[in-house]
């Protein structure tokens, strides 16, 4: 027993490594990196001493005020405004989503694409409003890119409020929610008013993690960013892109100095979360104790199930825009539908190694990332689990993309590996690798004990009880945590245009730079392909446990 022990402490040990080395060092080396360039050291340039030069830049750059507070703005206005939803639909619909996953598996590009189809002033939905309005042309209206960032806004909306809803059904199946509502309508609250005050406050510490991601995506998104959010001035995140893209390579000083201030943004932004969550918790002690009836929720409750139930209806006609202008031949203003169909574009667009990228570098970034989430969760057997360390894995989350990438970038090119594929799946791994432990940890924790203690008995050692027993009986959540990877990798977008050096193509970076141009139709067709990935994976994800399954019982069945 002892020697088991020490066996699975090396293991455990052996995979820490490779997490804080791998996965946890790069990140904090980049943020080294771009602190230096944003305190004026920059030796590629001949700048060696400290200087606060770069910020001086920064401040000066025309439109940062107004940047900075459009990443705020859009970003903490969309996270409050999901979490409302959020709360208020499964406060008013209780019971199991299974609609989210398509939903979940879109790329946050892809249905940034389909929006801009819908909202723009020649999408649907002013060609719908065309007969009414006598619209002969499209109107002058900034239903794009506008200066308030309310495109950007909804569209994180629409793009956020199916995870929070994913991440709250899970918490709510760890808590006797059936009973608890019961009693609080015993006690003569309406049912909208016992959840809020049961409910919610049993729930908030099991998703607020998750909602801390939510707001560090938001504020520092980029590719919704560009193709739904304004342009001039764009937003922090968006303005530090092009100032690290730009000819003068001095610009790369406020440019680093912008993506320290992006990190420290998003800090600030889960630090006034943090405090309005103690205010609120002071207020609602007052209120549960005030133990007022009277009010009814439940008004504001059916609205938000109706707006829930409508942005998911946006997002499925978003989708569908993606592939009736990739097959569209000609659509004039303001028919509803094409008047000629013709798949003629997806035989010219040039996307096959865009493809091919994509499927490698997903592929690989995914099998490794799940091979260290296998590890790592086999490694806590017998062992305590370290809460330290599984904070640590979901750092690269928390902390904005752009404010570290660069830095990386210059690491890896002093090592000569970026600009290659390792280069990018390293990058991508980084994001990729949380996500599948979140998916993949609660299944594997959940499988039975008894299981892997009787098959011991009977003499398997542990990596037969893993290759033999654990893995075949959690193949259909290994698949699911692979298909969840497959989304993942597919979005990434800043990871793979910093560390492929702009020479590795893919999807979504041809799909962004495509957004911004004039041709619906080959935009349609890279964010249709982009969008069809992640749908495969969850599709085999579901197809292939159940035909290995059924596999097996016809051999037992057979005498086999």
């Amino acid at each position: 027993m002892g020697q088991a022990l020490h066996q699975v402490s090396r293991l455990r040990g052996a995979v820490l490594a490779v997490v804080l080395l791998g996965l946890i060092a790069p990140i904090l080396v980049g943020l080294a990196e771009t602190a230096r360039a944003a305190f004026g050291v920059l030796p590629a340039l001949g700048l060696n001493a400290w200087s606060l030069k770069p910020w001086r830049m920064l401040f000066a750059q025309p439109g940062f005020g107004s940047s900075l507070r459009l990443s705020v703005v859009t970003g903490l206005g969309s996270t409050l405004i999901a979490l409302a939803l959020a709360v208020g639909f499964c406060a008013a619909a209780p019971g199991r989503m299974r609609w989210l996953p398509p939903f979940l598996a879109v790329p946050h590009a892809a249905m940034a694409v389909g929006l801009a189809f819908v909202l723009a002033p020649s999408g649907w939905i002013a060609r719908a409003l065309a007969p009414v309005m006598g619209w002969v042309q499209p109107p002058d209206i900034a239903s794009v890119h506008d200066a308030w960032g309310l495109a950007l806004m909804l569209g994180l909306v629409v793009k956020e409020l199916p995870f929070l809803l994913l991440v709250m059904a899970s918490g709510l199946s760890q808590l006797p929610v059936a009973r608890q509502i019961a009693v609080g309508r015993a006690m003569g609250y309406g049912p909208g008013v016992a959840w809020i005050k049961l409910i919610l406050p049993q729930l908030w510490p099991l998703i607020r993690l998750p909602v801390w991601v939510v707001l560090a995506y938001g504020v520092s998104v980029v590719d919704m960013a560009i193709i739904l959010g304004p342009s001039n001035p764009p937003t922090l995140a968006v303005a530090v892109l092009r100032w690290f893209s730009a000819a003068d390579v001095a610009m790369i000083l406020p440019a680093s100095a912008g993506a320290l201030l992006q990190a420290g943004l998003v800090v600030g932004c889960i630090a006034v979360l943090w405090g309005a969550e103690g205010v609120l918790r002071v207020v609602g002690r007052w209120w549960l104790r005030r133990g007022g009836r009277g009010m009814s929720w439940a008004p504001g409750l059916q609205l938000a199930r109706v707006g829930v139930w409508g942005l998911i209806g946006l997002a499925a006609v978003a989708l569908l825009s993606l592939m009736v202008w990739s097959l569209a031949w000609r659509w004039s203003y303001p028919m509803i539908w094409p008047e000629a169909w013709s798949g003629g574009i997806w035989m010219r667009a040039d996307w096959g190694k865009a493809l091919i990228n994509t499927l490698v570098l997903a592929g690989v970034t995914v099998v490794l990332s799940l091979l260290l989430a296998v590890f790592w969760l086999e490694a806590e057997e017998n062992l305590t689990r370290a809460a330290w360390a599984e904070a640590l894995i979901y750092l690269p989350l928390l902390i904005p993309q752009i404010g570290f990438l660069y830095g990386l970038n210059v690491v890896f090119l002093r090592a000569g590996i970026s600009g290659g594929y390792g280069a990018v799946v390293w990058a991508q791994a980084l994001f990729v690798f949380p996500y599948v432990m979140i998916a993949l940890s609660e299944p594997w924790r959940a499988l039975d004990a008894r299981l892997l203690r009787l098959a011991a008995a009977l003499g398997a050692g542990r990596w037969r009880r893993l290759i033999a027993l654990r893995l075949p009986m959690l193949l259909g959540p290994i698949l699911t945590a692979a298909a969840i990877g497959v989304a993942v990798s597919v979005a990434q977008y800043l990871p793979t245009l910093f560390l492929g050096a702009g020479r590795i193509a893919t999807l979504t970076t041809e799909a962004v730079t495509l957004s911004s141009g004039s041709d619906r139709r080959v935009t349609g067709v890279y964010a249709s392909l982009q969008a069809a990935l992640p749908f495969a994976a969850y599709g085999l994800a579901a197809l292939v446990p159940a035909w290995w399954h059924r596999n097996r019982r016809d051999l037992r069945r057979g005498g086999v």
